[in-house]
């Protein structure tokens, strides 16, 4: 039987990078085309997560491999760039590790804000 790798959804230590958890909360809304996605992050951190091209669809690529993601094509339903472009989606699976590894970061929050090692803050909304 082969062993899962670090970046395999079926490890159920395998930790999302944040290029990854970023890319999965830009998906978490709907499909998006890479340039989309870079947009999407860009604006969520301020600019402070800068994913370059190559950094950027290397962890796209690697998400597809482990069934995080879907690439599929767009055709018909915009301009002829959008038909051009490769969308991708959200995969139950990766639904399931984004929502695995936001429950493990709201622990680690509420663990340093128990310790007075973050300010407590009031949410809004």
């Amino acid at each position: 039987m082969a062993r899962p790798t670090a970046d395999s959804p079926t490890n159920p230590r395998a930790l999302l990078t944040p290029a990854g958890l970023h890319i999965l909360l830009a998906l978490a809304d709907g499909d998006r085309h890479g340039y989309g996605i870079k947009l999407d992050i860009d604006e969520r951190t301020g600019g402070t997560l800068n994913l370059g091209p190559a950094t950027l669809y290397e962890a796209i690529h690697r998400m597809v491999r482990a069934g995080l993601i879907a690439a599929r094509p767009r055709k018909g339903r915009g301009t002829p760039a959008d038909d051009r472009r490769k969308y991708y989606t959200l995969t139950a699976e990766g639904r399931r590790q984004l929502t695995h590894e936001l429950a493990r970061l709201d622990d680690i929050v509420r663990y340093a804000r128990a310790k007075d090692l973050l300010p407590q803050t009031r949410r809004s909304g």
